[in-house]
């Protein structure tokens, strides 16, 4: 245990405005210009998610320079470079991908735009990609201070998620508790309260009161214009027949499903199959599981509307959620070794040797269909 002081003082003005002020409420005003924190705390044993939280002017930033050092919030990115050129040159681009993907940037548009594109939400995690990359500890200012309540709690359920899987030491600052739910560290210091907290016989057991809730509804194609932008594919939806979804929040769109027939139903005897694509969800709200929940759900309701649910995709962590699930069925596994039509006949290539995954949506075991993956 160590103690940990700080001592904020303002200057005194002793103007005549300022002294009436004073007087009209019998106000000391030096001992009023006087904040003191000294807390006790154990920083020494292991952690990994630390947060320092108050109201402004509470003393958090000064504190956590206190422990953390006076050039703890010295990070500098450049604004008009991606994400993705700015991770240390010894990272290999597979260690790039898994760091922006452990905080929550998982849209590949948001690492290669320059980073003042972004929404406050994507930087933040941007940057807390960066700085885990070259820090093993690092303090982050203001953490979530300017976005919005759910997206804060998504952000930080990634942060802390990531910080514990690479080993590293994150310590946030912050002025809103609502966060302290989702960020679950292992110690907090309050600063209103000059309080120390030590949760680090608790985080692994604990369960969030707070629950998120979300809505699906069928819509049109409309909106796909404004979640485009974060897929890999075409702006333009597949043509034919096609249903779609949307998952809302708050009465805000937030996700995008789309399932289209891709093999043409001459067969009036056996079901139309309709493959998902298109699954989008807004970068501010990654890190909750809600894409993986998204195909789900719509797969079911498209399944108990009489249709045979199947997917072909290239996404790897995709396939990684679906292998879990009892109700698809991995049919297939092809790797393109020359491009082709459609999306694979770019003139990049970049399509070129991408390994696609087929399923199939068999919730009913009996009608299951089993089939040894090639490739």
């Amino acid at each position: 245990m160590q103690t940990y002081s700080v001592i904020l003082e303002c200057p005194v003005s002793e103007s005549f405005r300022c002294v009436m002020a004073a007087n009209s409420v019998d106000l000391d005003i030096k001992s009023k210009s006087k904040h003191e924190i000294s807390i006790i705390a154990d920083l020494d044993s292991p952690w990994s998610v630390g947060l320092i939280i108050g109201a402004s002017g509470s003393g958090k930033t000064t504190l956590a320079k206190n422990i953390f050092g006076a050039e703890c919030f010295d990070f500098e990115i450049d604004e008009s470079l991606p994400v993705i050129e700015q991770f240390p040159e010894i990272m290999s681009y597979e260690d790039c991908q898994r760091a922006l993907m452990g905080v929550g940037l998982t849209q590949v548009p948001c690492w290669i735009r320059p980073i003042y594109t972004l929404s406050n939400g994507q930087k933040s995690r941007a940057v807390a990609a960066l700085q885990m990359a070259s820090q093993s500890q690092f303090v982050v200012d203001e953490w979530t201070s300017v976005v919005d309540r759910t997206v804060a709690k998504s952000m930080s359920h990634c942060l802390q998620k990531h910080a514990r899987k690479i080993e590293g030491q994150i310590c946030a600052v912050s002025c809103h508790y609502d966060v302290l739910d989702w960020l679950n560290p292992d110690w907090v210091i309050d600063c209103n309260k000059g309080e120390y907290t030590d949760r680090r016989s608790l985080w692994q057991d604990h369960k969030r009161s707070e629950k998120l809730e979300f809505e699906i509804m069928q819509i049109g194609s409309e909106s796909w214009k404004y979640f485009s932008k974060y897929h890999y594919l075409s702006s333009k939806v597949p043509g034919g027949i096609c249903k779609f979804y949307g998952l809302f929040h708050k009465g805000d769109q937030i996700g995008f499903q789309c399932f289209a027939n891709y093999v043409p139903h001459s067969d009036k005897s056996k079901k139309m199959q309709m493959h998902f694509n298109r699954t989008v969800i807004h970068p501010d709200y990654v890190g909750l599981g809600l894409g993986i929940k998204l195909i789900n759900l719509t797969s079911q309701i498209m399944h108990e509307s009489g249709y045979d649910v199947r997917a072909k995709f290239s996404s790897v962590p995709v396939a990684q959620a679906l292998k879990k699930s009892k109700e698809w069925h991995l049919r297939s596994v092809q790797r393109f070794t020359a491009p082709g039509n459609g999306i694979t006949a770019r003139k990049s290539g970049f399509r070129n040797a991408v390994k696609t995954y087929s399923y199939a949506y068999r919730p009913d075991k009996s009608i299951a269909q089993s089939s040894a993956p090639a490739g």
